[in-house]
């Protein structure tokens, strides 16, 4: 029965991977990316990977398919037509792939227990996490205690990302502030919609804090809860407007919890040396290295939780603002132009 799960799940990734390729409408394709990556979220949950299945969802099905479509409201939803052959690049890439399925052939089987990687670090995570750690999840044990010097470096890749994306759109957080336009268009167009968003925002905000602070104990933390609570501010400035969104959260409060959120894991990592210990290395933050451990893992994933979800909220902002900056400017020619003879 697994198999055929398997086999049908790699059925649909494999044609709707074709299907993004042959696609001319944009919309069309952000829509079939989400698919996908819900399938692959499946094909994660059959693996017994559930929490990079919720990880998967969140990010890949979730908040990327809002920025896509953010985007492509931006440059149109039809893509322009090529007539030249990529004969080249068709060649490279079947080379490249004929050579990554060759050098698969010398890989241990899936799924079999004497594998390499499995006699590494894994058994050791497996028979002593729980008595070193303390917590149930060994997913969050690795990558919030044993390997979080690595987080940390994820965390300020994602920090850089943001920075990057505010240099590049010069965000103008005052930009249509007053400007309800937008609101009352789509408060006449969507009103029912909009009156379920208010009943479920509340409880999509909620279970992002239940995935926050229940990362110890099964799938979730940081990465997770940022990403469903910026979907949450998200669907709100989508319905509600993004002058009324940025009322309600100012975008400079903003800028700094994300800078907040990188600063709270470093000062952990400090707090550790100051002790004594080593660089993140929770076990002298309390009399109990256990204790130590529950409490520095809570620190951490708070930081990359608030540090997540003001990025991501930060970049949706920005390409919504972009956005309305060019509709006034489209606006403003049009309205010049019927007011020329």
């Amino acid at each position: 029965m697994e198999a055929i799960i398997d086999f049908v799940l790699l059925s649909f990734l494999i044609v709707i991977a074709f299907a993004v390729i042959y696609m001319k409408d944009l919309f069309a394709v952000v829509m079939l990316s989400g698919i996908y990556s819900l399938l692959s979220a499946s094909f994660f949950v059959a693996l017994d990977a559930v929490d990079v299945a919720f990880t998967e969802a969140a990010v890949g099905a979730g908040i990327s398919t809002l920025l896509m479509l953010i985007v492509i409201s931006m440059t149109g939803r039809s893509e322009n037509t090529t007539r030249h052959k990529p004969l080249p690049a068709l060649i490279v890439v079947s080379i490249t792939g004929a050579l990554l399925i060759f050098g698969t052939l010398d890989m241990p089987y899936f799924g079999i227990t004497d594998a390499p990687i499995h006699q590494h670090v894994a058994p050791r995570y497996i028979e002593e996490s729980m008595q070193e750690i303390g917590i149930p999840n060994i997913v969050t044990s690795v990558l919030a205690s044993y390997r979080a010097f690595d987080t940390l470096g994820e965390l300020v890749v994602i920090f850089t990302a943001c920075t990057g994306v505010l240099a590049l759109l010069s965000f103008n957080s005052k930009t249509n502030r007053n400007d309800k336009s937008l609101s009352v268009s789509m408060h006449k167009q969507h009103l029912v919609i909009r009156i379920v968003a208010k009943i479920l925002i509340p409880f999509i905000l909620l279970f992002a804090l239940y995935v926050q602070f229940h990362g110890d104990f099964g799938p979730g933390g940081g990465f997770q809860a940022g990403v469903i609570f910026a979907a949450a501010i998200i669907l709100y400035t989508m319905l509600f407007g993004l002058s009324a969104a940025q009322k309600a959260l100012n975008p400079s409060l903003i800028l700094l919890i994300t800078a907040l959120g990188v600063l709270l894991f470093t000062c952990v990592g400090l707090t550790s040396l100051l002790l004594g210990g080593n660089f993140l290395n929770y076990n002298v933050l309390a009399d109990l290295p256990v204790i130590g451990q529950h409490l520095g893992i809570l620190i951490i994933e708070l930081g990359v939780g608030c540090t997540v979800a003001a990025v991501m909220i930060l970049i949706f902002f920005n390409f919504a603002n972009q956005r309305e900056q060019l509709k006034q400017k489209h606006k403003q020619v049009k309205d010049s132009q019927e007011l020329s003879p």
